[in-house]
């Protein structure tokens, strides 16, 4: 396993009114929703990196301003007109 290091000064956490831990989770959610925005990481690997489970990552991606999904006109035409299994 490889680990990134982010070295800050102490004087940041005052005016985000946090510690350094929740300033480190909320660095690692960061990082891990942009790179699912951009398509660089699933949404289970962006969970993993954040260290959440996924439906917790994609649910908490709207608060980061990040759609959890991201389809076009065609997949969502498909999705609403394609029957459920067992269904007619």
């Amino acid at each position: 396993m490889n680990a990134i290091i982010l070295e800050y000064p102490d004087s940041w956490l005052v005016p985000m009114a946090t510690d350094a831990s929740h300033f480190a989770k909320d660095a690692k959610m960061a990082a891990a929703v942009k790179l699912f925005e951009v398509g660089k990481l699933t949404s289970g690997q962006a969970a993993q990196f954040a260290g959440v489970g996924r439906q917790e990552f994609l649910l908490d991606c709207r608060q980061w301003g990040v759609d959890s999904v991201n389809w076009d006109a065609d997949e969502i035409g498909t999705e609403f007109t394609t029957p459920l299994p067992g269904r007619t």
